[in-house]
């Protein structure tokens, strides 16, 4: 069995004001030509498909396109979950009906005890479809006030599947997920998975009974532990500091016998890039040739500049962002401790953190339960319960 494993096309993005759905739509048109070329028997989206629970319309019409192209007219087999950007309700319309074009869509709890079953010629392949989900969300499930973190959570659902893939010992088992692997690497482009009642890491022994497990959520390419515990990676280059990855699909042949991994390279429009030297030697074009990619500059200058940006943009039209190195160097190291702290922090210490900013005074106990309260029921709406 041949499989396209692909993630976090984060459909409607927007990158320092810019909206970057053509150029999504040119990435996702290049997907299809190698879906042409590979006729691989199934392709798994790992989720974030959209970029917020509210997409605009042109990323929706991106995507409709893309799945009617691939599912009706190619014929592929489609296996898509939802991300922690996207809303379960919206994404999750209609999936009854599209299971008759084999288009499975996961975005509830519900659906990951309903594995999608194919066939070839080696045998039976099961598709274990985990959307992410809340440990709230599974505690209610599950009635186990014991589910506090995404690793009870995860655990949770593991055993029950564990005991489902018993009834099919001599199948192929692979799992699609959209969770936070511990020890991958991350990015800025990446939104923090929610810590309510704890961190959001996740052990990868959890996984080992799985032949393959297809993760969405972190945008490098990247295998956890295992060569088969793997993220495909973004669609496109969501931030600056994915400015060195390769985007790429992940290609998976599967037989009973070998597991056989490579990578296919995808090619945006326009690159997102850094440039950095001094101001002169940018408009000389000693450090790059002009270039229509979208860039950030980092001036190594120390004097007065007159509107640097106008002048730079003869050569680079589509500069996103300008700074200079002393200053963010400076700015870095001033801001670095705070920046850590500030990444652990459950979204009632951030709040925390900013009342007392704001107020000069604790949070409340009385009032740090209600914005607990409000915080969940907040992140329930816009997810879709």
């Amino acid at each position: 069995m041949k499989i396209i494993h692909t993630a976090d096309w984060h459909l409607g993005k927007i990158v320092h004001g810019l909206h970057m759905t053509e150029d999504q739509g040119e990435v996702l048109r290049e997907l299809i030509t190698i879906l042409e070329k590979e006729k691989p028997d199934l392709l798994i989206i790992a989720g974030d498909l959209y970029d917020r629970a509210v997409p605009p319309r042109e990323a929706v019409d991106i995507l409709n396109a893309f799945l009617t192209k691939v599912s009706v007219e190619l014929e592929i087999p489609i296996v898509a979950i939802s991300g922690n950007h996207d809303s379960p309700d919206r994404l999750g319309f209609g999936a009854s009906l599209f299971r008759s074009r084999q288009l499975y869509v996961a975005t509830r709890i519900e659906d990951i005890f309903h594995p999608v079953h194919l066939q070839d010629t080696d045998g039976d392949v099961y598709v274990h479809m985990v959307p992410y989900v809340e440990p709230e969300q599974v505690k209610a499930y599950f009635q186990d006030d014991t589910i506090q973190t995404h690793q009870a959570a995860m655990e949770c659902i593991i055993a029950q599947l564990k005991e489902k893939m018993t009834e099919h010992p001599d199948a192929r088992h692979l799992l699609v997920g959209h969770a936070f692997i511990a020890g991958g690497m991350e990015s800025e482009s990446e939104e923090r998975l929610t810590m309510i009642g704890g961190t959001p890491y996740i052990d990868a022994s959890l996984f080992d009974a799985f032949d393959y497990v297809a993760l969405g959520h972190l945008h490098q390419p990247q295998k956890i532990k295992s060569e088969y515990i793997r993220y495909s990676g973004s669609l496109m280059k969501y931030s600056f500091s994915e400015a060195n990855h390769r985007k790429s699909v992940t290609l998976l042949e599967l037989t009973n016998e070998d597991k056989q991994l490579s990578t296919i390279p995808l090619h945006a429009p326009r690159d997102l890039r850094v440039l950095e030297g001094y101001f002169q030697d940018l408009l000389d074009g000693k450090i790059a040739e002009p270039t229509e990619d979208y860039v950030q500059i980092r001036l190594l200058d120390d004097g007065q500049i007159m509107d640097p940006v106008t002048k730079l943009r003869k050569l680079y039209p589509n500069i996103l962002r300008l700074e200079r190195k002393n200053s963010y160097v400076h700015q870095s190291l001033k801001e670095l401790q705070s920046i850590k702290e500030k990444q652990e922090m459950t979204h009632e210490q951030l709040f925390a953190a900013f009342y007392k900013e704001i107020k000069k005074t604790e949070l409340s106990e009385e009032r740090e339960t209600y914005i607990k309260q409000v915080i969940h029921q907040v992140m329930t709406d816009e997810r879709g319960k």
